[in-house]
């Protein structure tokens, strides 16, 4: 399907310089003087390459349609993560590679939804929050609750959030897994 070079968004996949890249950033441009342009920050989903580039108004690119499938988190194998298919219960690996920064937030018995073209398993969605425990933060500092700061809290799977300052250990938090940003207490 092709899009106009403006248009694209965080998440997309396109087709560029014969190889499969994932839209991670996006911004618009405007500048003072000659066309608008989309300036884009991709990643190659085949062999992990950062490319950054810039797109018109009127140039189209190729979006890729990704066949999605409901998936089960099992468990992490050496360098891969098994995944079972939730209709046949075939399992599969995806390599830790592949999923980057967002294999931290993977739970025992998490649905995600794998993307994947042509029969290979490209990458996943997760759910938009998860519940996360803390196991280290500073200790709650009297009158510090002038200004709305937040203060750095260690979580159960290894990643660092910012949470408010009544926050203390043990307690459980839900985290957005695309801002990784505290989001409330869980219930």
């Amino acid at each position: 399907m092709k899009i106009n070079g403006n248009e694209v968004r965080p998440g997309n996949v396109i087709q560029h310089q014969d190889s499969l890249w994932v839209a991670v950033k996006t911004d618009a441009v405007k500048p003072g003087k000659g066309p608008a342009y989309a300036q884009v920050e991709l990643k190659n989903l085949l062999d992990g390459r950062k490319l950054n580039e810039r797109f018109r108004a009127s140039e189209t690119v190729e979006r890729v349609r990704l066949e999605q499938k409901d998936h089960t988190y099992l468990y992490p194998e050496g360098d891969s993560h098994v995944f079972m298919d939730a209709e046949n219960y075939e399992q599969i690996n995806i390599s830790a590679d592949m999923l980057g920064d967002r294999a931290a937030f993977l739970q025992d018995g998490m649905q995600v939804i794998v993307e994947s073209h042509e029969g290979r398993p490209l990458t996943i969605q997760l759910p938009e929050h998860v519940v996360l425990e803390v196991v280290e933060t500073e200790p709650t500092v009297k009158g510090q609750t002038a200004s709305s700061s937040y203060k750095p809290a260690m979580m159960d799977n290894g990643l660092r959030v910012m949470v408010p300052p009544f926050m203390t250990t043990g307690e459980r938090i839900v985290v957005n897994t695309t801002t990784v940003e505290y989001v409330k207490r869980a219930d």
